[in-house]
């Protein structure tokens, strides 16, 4: 049975502005404001949540298939994917939208103005999920990352209906959802995934004690950033896992999407919940490196050094069998 990981795909166009956005605008004409900024830098990106963790798996060998939605625009983005072992078969393509893209623009002072365009994100709503895991023989786990919020309440419906296994990860989501709409992205997860902003965030927007939101899920990740992670559950038992070692952090976009592809790696691979959170946060260590979530390249025998110089030679001897054989990918 196939991992179906359904989220964001988009296109990031990051920019840099020698000077500071302060210095050019002026206090008693805010009300119009009609500014440009020369930049001396423009960087795009591959990117969006769920396309991030697909090419994780691949990279650590896991099948899984890539679901959401993106525009015309995607061809170049889709030969990407294919070649990093990506299965793209079930991505929804918009007739007149674009593919999501963030434009964000950095000042010296790392002052930002940016916009987000969600463009054929909105149309992920109407994407089934059961005729994808009728093609691919069963659903092993849905992880259900942001995306338009109506596509990850109906995703999350549909795994409930069909006896799915679903991961919950809201994520930047929850700074828009109400309290309600959380509870019914959480409810019934095998897994649910925040950091520590994101958990007190939905703490106080769904009203819930720790203990109800351990009542409703079967385990609660919770990333640490430079802390590493902690997996809780409701019969009391946590697990705390430290971060792996670094060795010149650059950037931390898409860190937490690499993590969880080592970490649903590692469950799908039978290692448990300790073993799978030390492989999600050696594999993060490698995007942190990198400037952008995809820009990683990944050798096993690199990896396992990572994973043997921080967890010890058993995590490395549980990890190796299962990664993919030969150089970088």
């Amino acid at each position: 049975m196939r991992v179906l990981i359904t989220g964001s795909i988009a296109t990031d166009h990051l920019m840099v502005f020698p000077g500071r956005f302060a210095d050019q605008f002026l206090a008693d004409r805010l009300d119009a404001v009609s500014l440009s900024f020369l930049v001396d830098t423009l960087d795009i990106r591959r990117g969006g949540v769920a396309a991030n963790i697909c090419v994780g798996l691949a990279r650590l060998g896991v099948d899984s298939a890539l679901v959401g939605s993106v525009g015309h625009d995607f061809a170049e983005y889709r030969a990407f994917l294919d070649s990093e072992g990506v299965d793209t078969r079930f991505v929804h393509v918009s007739a007149d939208r674009h593919t999501a893209r963030f434009v964000c623009t950095t000042d010296q002072v790392q002052a930002q103005i940016a916009s987000f365009y969600p463009g054929a994100m909105s149309e992920a709503g109407e994407i089934a999920l059961r005729p994808i895991a009728d093609r691919v023989e069963g659903a092993g786990l849905v992880l259900i990352s942001p995306n338009d919020p109506g596509a990850m309440l109906r995703h999350t419906e549909e795994c409930r209906d069909n006896g799915y296994p679903f991961a919950a990860d809201p994520s930047q989501q929850l700074a828009w959802l109400p309290g309600d709409k959380i509870q019914a992205l959480v409810r019934g997860a095998a897994l649910l995934f925040t950091n520590e902003y994101e958990a007190d965030l939905l703490l106080s927007k769904t009203g819930w004690t720790r203990d109800d939101v351990l009542s409703q899920v079967g385990r609660w990740v919770t990333t640490l950033g430079e802390k590493g992670v902690r997996i809780d559950s409701a019969d009391g038992v946590s697990v705390q896992v430290a971060a792996a070692t670094v060795l010149d952090p650059v950037d931390p976009t898409g860190v937490g999407d690499g993590f969880r592809s080592g970490f649903i790696a590692g469950l799908q691979w039978g290692l448990g919940y300790e073993r799978a959170a030390q492989t999600g946060c050696a594999l993060a260590s490698f995007v942190l490196e990198v400037a952008g979530p995809q820009e990683y390249r990944l050798d096993p025998a690199v990896l396992l050094e990572r994973i043997r110089d921080t967890y010890g030679p058993d995590a490395a001897a549980d990890v190796a069998p299962h990664l993919p054989r030969g150089g970088w990918r």
